[in-house]
């Protein structure tokens, strides 16, 4: 009985002492425990970088307009109150200048010609006879068979004949004139772009018949506000885009001298390359070039757009993490975007993958894109 009583007491210490060292252990120093298990780095994302490149770009202003006519003619009647006999061209046709493109009725015209050439003629007979009359009138005077009298009503005979002789010319010319214009003809290389004259109708003078564009040219008419407008003279290099998503090239022709009163801005007429499909009334917007300046330029896809602001991530001085740069940008040009400001020239930026980053995350660069060394105009 006594051992028994003996190693009852020997378990217990035991039994605390293992107590003891459970709870050293589980209340030790963290500290000491990260010291013991080494912490396993975060993964470092894996990133692209480029670098800024300067560019020789156009300067350029972005705008608004509608297509219209350079010029436009309007054919009319030049006679009245006869019929039209035959139409010739329709709209939309190309005509040149000179062209018969309708023809009114020329009866009545026609015979008041020959009438009055008709009436020529008879003048021409009596101022001939008058002259001849004045001649052997002249060759008697000599011999003293004739009077002075007498010889001043040869002359003045044959004076009122040539007289009679120019009036019938001169009516007759009008009268060719205005046989003339029975026959309606283009005043001009163009397109018929409308069209009034009816088969049948009878026209009264100056009535419009046809509406042709001059030399079937077209123009884009560019509305400018006043700082706009102070930087654009003729002769700049334009870019138009169509409704159908062709671009042109024009060229601009006249800067309009006034602002409208109306809506404060000025037009800008610009020239289009001829064969472009354009028509008067469509509605385009497009770009006048300026001149050219130097761009330091990022490819779209390093550029993050946040919060109303546009961020890039360039490589920090240690080569591990990425610091965030919040940039001004300007014009976009063959999928590369101006930095007007907030980056370095020299900085080397994440070029694609920048929206899942974030500021000071690690990354492990995989690639270096050099950029075109070669400036684009």
């Amino acid at each position: 009985m006594s051992l028994v009583h003996h190693r009852k007491p020997m378990r217990l210490v035991l039994g605390a002492l293992l107590l003891g060292l459970l709870a050293w252990w589980c209340l030790r120093p963290a500290s000491k425990v990260a010291a013991a298990v080494p912490a396993s780095a975060p993964a470092a994302l894996s990133v692209n970088l480029t670098e800024p490149l300067r560019q020789s770009w156009p300067d350029t202003i972005e705008v608004d307009g509608s297509l219209a006519a350079w010029q436009e003619a309007v054919i009319g009647a030049e006679t009245g109150s006869l019929r039209i006999t035959a139409l010739y061209a329709d709209v939309g046709s190309s005509v040149k200048r000179g062209q018969l493109l309708a023809q009114l009725a020329d009866a009545s015209a026609t015979a008041e010609v020959r009438k009055q050439e008709g009436a020529v003629a008879q003048a021409r007979a009596t101022e001939e006879k008058a002259r001849a009359d004045l001649q052997r009138a002249r060759m008697a005077a000599d011999s003293g068979a004739l009077s002075g009298q007498k010889i001043d009503e040869y002359r003045i005979g044959a004076a009122s004949g040539r007289a009679a002789l120019d009036s019938a010319l001169a009516e007759l010319q009008g009268k060719r004139i205005t046989l003339a214009q029975t026959r309606i003809v283009a005043v001009d290389d163009g397109v018929v772009s409308a069209r009034a004259a009816l088969l049948g109708n009878v026209v009264s003078p100056g009535a419009e018949l046809f509406r042709l564009v001059r030399q079937g040219r077209v123009e884009w008419q560019a509305e400018l506000d006043p700082q706009q407008l102070a930087r654009v003279q003729a002769g700049q290099q334009a870019l138009v885009k169509l409704p159908s998503g062709s671009v042109v090239p024009g060229v601009v022709r006249l800067v309009a001298p006034t602002l409208s009163t109306s809506t404060g801005r000025a037009l800008v007429y610009v020239s289009l390359a001829a064969g472009h499909g354009a028509r008067s009334g469509m509605f385009a917007s497009g770009r006048i070039e300026l001149g050219h300046t130097t761009a330091l330029s990022l490819p779209e896809s390093a550029l993050v757009a946040r919060d109303g602001r546009v961020d890039v991530y360039v490589l920090a001085p240690d080569g591990a993490k990425v610091a965030r740069r919040t940039v001004l940008t300007g014009r976009r040009r063959d999928g590369r975007v101006e930095v007007l400001s907030g980056l370095d020239a020299t900085a080397r930026v994440v070029a694609t993958g920048a929206a899942f980053l974030s500021d000071g995350v690690a990354v492990k660069v995989i690639a270096v894109t050099p950029p075109l060394r070669k400036a684009t105009s």
